[in-house]
């Protein structure tokens, strides 16, 4: 009754941000957090709009953090790209609507597709120049479950449609700024050690809506750590660079490499990524960024995630070379950005 009544008192969409879904998120950092930073949102104060690209590292709450962010620095919220794969429940369909969410259809048919990736690009464009509202989305379908950040192409084709015979100018006027998002603990990343393990055993594994609601239920009740959220350099300058005869297919690799170099600039490290990095490769190269004692931590942490997998002949060493890798794979790409 009283979240009834909380409920009928908005009068609008701002009105539920801030009296139900502000509160609650300020609770749920307080407890499964112990920080959340935002670099580089001065510049929004002044109202302007653009597309934020991120890596994905949680499905609920990449985009409630970003927005908590944008709330306590006075800045409007931002719409929210969210895929039909989740709506599980109308509730959740009604509630994602309410939190200025718009819908990406990914259960089409392919002849459905075009129109339905149009209707998209339309959308969004309408939104960030007309409507002056910014807007969210990640980089890829699906989180990076290995964290080897790579944003999708089709993405940035599926953005440029409302002007596909002038995919430069359609990405420019999107004004698109990269972002990164950086959890010190991932509380699903035994979730995905699993689920590799699993299709690695079962090619044509695919997870149930059961899996689904766990992996949600644990992102959101996981205790994460530091939590970061980055802003990179916008990518405008580099499609200006681009000349009006490139072919669309590498306006596209042009745009997706700027992203990704931007996000992969600006990751937040911690000892244990520089551990699983040293790990990986078999070097020392960050050594001086992290002690015995930290080394002695990470290798209990990754043992304990191990330990909560239950599985029928569950590989450990496959499982702990997967969880390295997640904590890992953001130092690769980094020194890999800094290389260009």
């Amino acid at each position: 009754e009283i979240f009834s009544g909380a409920m009928l008192a908005c009068k609008s969409i701002n009105d539920f941000q801030l009296t139900i879904i502000y509160p609650f998120m300020k609770q749920l950092i307080a407890k499964t957090t112990s920080e959340l930073t935002g670099i580089g949102f001065e510049e929004f104060k002044d109202g302007s709009s653009h597309i934020y690209i991120s890596n994905h590292r949680d499905i609920v709450l990449d985009a409630a953090f970003l927005n908590i962010l944008f709330f306590d620095k006075g800045i409007d919220t931002s719409e929210i790209a969210i895929g039909d794969n989740l709506l599980i429940y109308n509730w959740i369909t009604d509630l994602v609507r309410l939190n200025k969410s718009f819908i990406v259809k990914r259960r089409v048919s392919v002849r459905e597709m075009l129109d339905t990736s149009r209707h998209l690009s339309e959308y969004i464009f309408d939104t960030i120049t007309r409507r002056r509202q910014s807007a969210w989305i990640a980089q890829r379908e699906g989180r990076a479950k290995d964290s080897d950040d790579k944003t999708q192409a089709s993405l940035l084709k599926m953005l440029t449609l409302y002007n596909s015979s002038k995919p430069a100018e359609a990405l420019r006027s999107l004004d698109i700024i990269p972002l990164s998002i950086t959890y010190e603990f991932d509380p699903c990343d035994y979730l995905k050690a699993k689920e590799y393990q699993l299709k690695r055993d079962n090619p044509g594994y695919k997870k149930s809506q059961a899996d689904d609601i766990e992996n949600m239920r644990t992102g959101i009740l996981g205790y994460k750590g530091k939590v970061f959220f980055k802003f990179g350099n916008r990518i405008n300058d580099t499609l200006s660079r681009i000349d009006e005869k490139t072919s669309r297919a590498q306006v596209l690799e042009t745009a997706t490499q700027a992203i990704d170099r931007e996000i992969y600039k600006n990751y937040v490290f911690f000892p244990m990524n520089y551990i699983a990095y040293d790990l990986m490769e078999n070097s020392n190269l960050f050594a001086a960024r992290y002690t015995d004692e930290d080394k002695a931590a990470f290798d209990n942490y990754i043992d304990g995630q191990i330990a909560k997998i239950d599985i029928p002949g569950k590989d450990y060493r496959f499982l702990r070379e997967k969880l390295i890798g997640m904590y890992g794979n953001t130092v690769k790409n980094f020194v890999s950005a800094e290389k260009i």
